[in-house]
């Protein structure tokens, strides 16, 4: 069975999703990477995160691809770049995203990061697309406690659903002062990039505490994400096999001594540091 979060609309989505940074850069891996995202619809990882910024634009078009005669079984999210971001050029960048996507609607439309717009006018924006059915919610991504804390003051801007963060066994500086504030407003959080573009699975420590617990590191570091209640995993793979073995850390959640032993093998910072972003 799928783990889910539940949004602040009462929504619940699944915790277990996937990423789509880096798909459709390689014409000659399209065919791989549609046949994966179809895989993981089969399996129930039906959140697909998306951008327009991702393979200038041709990633949606390979979840567009992917999820054909299937968008009402897939929760969908994608992304206006900063630059973009302007009331009206917010209504734009989402439409051609639509087009790209081959559909009338997307679950969630998120900014990807504060650029130089007000954030007022991305908030108008994003509800010019909700007046127009275009977007059911938005959110933001990789905005720190001082960009969320303007979010809360702009009228509107309260109803943000989710904040997607870098935030995995190794970027952890969110738990001193964000993630505590999101808590507290109970905004999940979307964690990107949760093995660290993989690199996590060559830490030695977290190859040792794998070996140790029957599973991969990859399931530990998801497994480690899973554990919270109010974190979406979008794990990115173009692999079918890696694919398996990410959805398997449903299969194989870990106790509390082996948490406990995640978190002291991996400690946050020792404070506040800026917000970290790839």
């Amino acid at each position: 069975m799928m783990k889910t979060v539940a949004l602040p609309c009462g929504q619940k989505v699944p915790a277990l999703g996937m990423g789509t940074w880096h798909i459709g850069e390689d014409p000659s891996r399209r065919a791989g990477e549609i046949a994966t995202l179809r895989q993981g619809l089969e399996l129930g990882a039906r959140l697909i995160d998306t951008a327009e910024m991702y393979g200038d634009g041709r990633a949606e078009e390979v979840v567009g691809e992917a999820a054909q005669g299937r968008r009402d079984e897939v929760f969908l999210v994608s992304k206006v770049l900063p630059s973009n971001a302007s009331r009206q050029g917010t209504v734009a960048a989402c439409e051609r995203s639509l087009r790209r996507l081959k559909t009338d609607r997307l679950d969630i439309y998120l900014l990807h990061w504060r650029g130089s717009v007000p954030i007022s006018e991305t908030v108008e924006g994003f509800l010019d697309l909700q007046r127009a059915g275009k977007i059911r919610h938005f959110g933001v991504s990789n905005l720190d406690l001082g960009e969320m804390e303007e979010l809360w003051a702009v009228p509107s801007g309260r109803a943000a659903q989710t904040n997607q963060l870098l935030y995995n066994l190794c970027r952890r500086s969110i738990e001193w002062d964000l993630l505590p504030w999101l808590r507290q407003h109970r905004i999940p959080v979307m964690a990107y990039s949760p093995i660290e573009q993989a690199r996590l699975l060559e830490d030695s420590k977290l190859v040792a505490f794998a070996r140790d617990a029957a599973i991969t590191p990859a399931q530990a570091a998801l497994s480690w994400l899973l554990a919270k209640d109010d974190i979406i995993v979008i794990p990115k793979t173009s692999r079918q096999d890696r694919l398996e073995e990410n959805l398997g850390a449903l299969r194989h959640p870990l106790t509390a001594r082996q948490l406990a032993e995640l978190n002291r093998l991996f400690p946050p910072p020792a404070g506040p540091r800026p917000l970290e972003m790839l």
